[in-house]
């Protein structure tokens, strides 16, 4: 018996019905089921089903008719979802790590050049030319750096998220892809 603190608490289950596994894939790509891309609208029609699934593991249903049910496929079918699922949502975490760090970077910039235009309005840039001309370059610098940061941190990087979120519950999910016969 498995043990009951590894399952996730909840399990939803998506159910599609599909003609043939071929409605899985890209109608314009003609490579093997191994290499195909994933057709758009079967990755947004799962997207759509799994997006007021936020509690829990979810359960993928494929039904496909009994007569064209292929157990090899299947099996190739389920590993070629689940390196697209893990693909995807490593590609989105890059993304995200990657936004997080443009957006600290600007704001630590940002707060040098804050600092740095202190010490220079301390110095009285009214009698040094070169002073006046930092002046008039960092102020504006270090708040653009700093709101510009600011933005990337709080705002850029949540665009990333509902696509995160699918591709993580479907990351997680990989292993809960089922073909059932109708």
């Amino acid at each position: 018996m498995k043990d009951q603190t590894s399952l996730p608490k909840e399990t939803a289950e998506i159910y599609l019905r599909l003609e043939q596994y071929s409605d899985i894939f890209s109608d314009f790509d003609i490579r093997s089921y191994r290499e195909r891309a994933l057709s758009i609208d079967f990755i947004e029609e799962i997207k759509r089903a799994a997006s007021g699934m936020d509690k829990g593991g979810i359960e993928l249903m494929l039904h496909i008719p009994e007569k064209d049910r292929n157990e090899a496929e299947e099996a190739t079918i389920k590993e070629r979802l689940a390196a697209h699922f893990k693909r995807h949502y490593y590609l989105l975490s890059a993304e995200k790590r990657r936004v997080m760090k443009l957006g600290i970077t600007m704001v630590v910039l940002g707060i040098m050049c804050m600092i740095l235009a202190t010490f220079v309005v301390f110095k009285d840039p009214t009698q040094n030319l070169w002073l006046s001309f930092l002046v008039v370059f960092l102020e504006p610098a270090a708040w653009f750096l700093l709101w510009e940061g600011m933005d990337q941190i709080i705002f850029n990087s949540k665009n990333v998220n509902p696509d995160l979120n699918f591709y993580k519950k479907m990351f997680y999910s990989r292993d809960r892809i089922y073909f059932k016969s109708y």
